[in-house]
């Protein structure tokens, strides 16, 4: 990717400058999933990284606001199972227009969670074949949250 391709965008706040770079919307990438705290079941969301991980050997969890704490708690379920490990933890701040508030530009809370596939991965989550078409994939008999 060349420089003239890439958008910088630099936040400075608190004495901190952070580089963004934003990618083409051609470029998009396909193993992040963007969470949020109230259209899916929170197993969805670990099932749905779970087979990320199996495609392109990690993924991204990313969310705004309220759906944060889903995101950390998904990553921490992957994690607590030897299924996952934490590569990068990245939070900032993103500003969006509120039409509640009518249009007013609003600060919103935002973190991205990158998890690798750990070592144990592949014989935790083995995938069965019911049919040619569909793979279902085995799950820990246990599963521990902690709140």
């Amino acid at each position: 990717m060349e420089a003239s391709e890439q958008k910088v965008a630099e936040v400075v706040e608190k004495n901190v400058v952070t580089v963004a770079t934003q990618q083409q919307p051609s470029e998009k990438k396909s193993n992040i999933i963007q969470v949020s705290s109230n259209k899916r079941p929170l197993y969805f969301y670990v099932n749905l990284a779970k087979r990320h991980m199996q495609n392109y050997n990690e993924v991204e969890l990313s969310a705004l606001g309220m759906a944060i704490g889903t995101v950390v708690t998904v990553a921490e379920i992957l994690k607590n199972n030897g299924l996952a490990t934490e590569k990068r933890i990245q939070m900032s701040t993103v500003g969006m227009k509120d039409q509640a508030k009518g249009g007013k530009l609003v600060r919103k809370a935002k973190i991205e969670i990158t998890l690798g596939k750990s070592e144990g991965f592949d014989k935790l989550v083995s995938p069965k074949k019911k049919d040619q078409n569909k793979v279902e994939m085995e799950a820990p008999n246990h599963v521990e949250v902690n709140a």
